[in-house]
């Protein structure tokens, strides 16, 4: 017998779920995708991903996906799961190698100390993640230096002085109340002369609407041109550490002459291993600067240091 209606419709007989059509050379239409992009938005935001980003990336896939036909026996969701992956996966993946020990070693060839700066408001746990750094730097045979420029907070020094105790590296300090740009000047020229691979530069957690601040922040980066400049957050913050990571770019654009720019150009998350599968923030901070998580930190010890591992951050947001 003929088949008389070739746009057949078969209809899902798994009980369990509620049904779905399925339909063949199906074209899909704004109106179909709405309810599960906005069902996808919503988790997306339950994930702790910003509401302006969730809607962003949603909107993104809907323009994609508009006008494409259904593959044969696939549902809707899934077509849009699908994309949306394909999607967070672009966002995440690094534009630019994320190797450090690579360019460390590559670095060498130029007689100067690879130099990382690390920024960030107090209380987020900037100088304990220059210290789990400088570990993982040491365990593959890197001479490593750390250079206390956070002059303004009392007991800063102190406690950078107690993490190079702990790591067996040298500290170069002045103590308080100098210019933390020339202290960094300072600290990486003793670190060439001294044969030293990497200078790891701590600077003062500044709230990032602190002009003063900001203004020494921008100096210390255009005087001394960090190969590296790692923003620190803390893993659960959503749009706050968005604000404070847009932020600190701004101040570096406006005290920076445009020649000389230098924004943030990787992330490092801490507290991870306190937010379960609300991992939002990886997510939230590279779509807004297009800038890596290079690491993220899970716990109090040296050793709780990981990279970023993007296949992981992708099962967690659409578990």
């Amino acid at each position: 017998a003929k088949i008389r209606n070739p746009t057949l419709t078969l209809t899902n007989t798994d009980t369990s779920k509620p049904s779905e059509p399925y339909a063949l050379n199906k074209v899909l239409t704004a109106e179909e995708l709405a309810p599960v992009l906005d069902a996808m938005r919503q988790q997306l935001i339950s994930k702790n991903v910003a509401s302006e980003i969730a809607l962003n990336i949603t909107e993104t896939v809907k323009a994609t996906l508009v006008g494409q036909k259904l593959a044969s026996f696939t549902r809707v969701k899934t077509m849009v799961t699908q994309a949306l992956k394909s999607a967070v996966m672009r966002v995440l993946t690094p534009k630019k190698s994320t190797d450090i020990l690579h360019e460390i070693i590559s670095n060498r060839r130029s007689g100067k100390p690879y130099t990382i700066v690390f920024v960030g408001i107090n209380g987020v746990g900037k100088s304990t993640s220059l210290a789990k750094v400088c570990y993982y730097l040491k365990q593959h045979n890197i001479k490593v230096m750390i250079a206390a420029c956070d002059t303004f907070r009392s007991g800063a020094v102190e406690q950078l002085r107690s993490h190079a105790r702990c790591l067996d590296v040298p500290l170069f300090e002045k103590g308080y109340l100098k210019d933390p740009g020339e202290v960094a000047k300072a600290a990486i020229d003793e670190g060439t002369a001294n044969g030293f691979d990497v200078v790891l530069v701590d600077t003062a957690g500044r709230m990032q609407n602190n002009d003063k601040l900001m203004r020494e922040l921008a100096k210390l980066v255009q005087i001394n041109d960090p190969n590296l400049l790692l923003f620190v957050g803390e893993a659960l913050v959503g749009n706050d550490g968005i604000d404070q990571l847009l932020m600190f770019n701004k101040a570096l654009q406006t005290y920076i002459p445009r020649a000389q720019a230098h924004e943030v150009d990787g992330i490092v998350l801490t507290k991870f291993d306190t937010i379960d599968d609300k991992v939002g923030a990886t997510l939230s901070m590279s779509y807004k600067t297009g800038q890596p998580v290079m690491f993220v930190g899970t716990g109090q010890k040296y050793t709780h240091l990981k990279k970023l591992n993007v296949n992981s951050v992708i099962r967690a947001l659409f578990s």
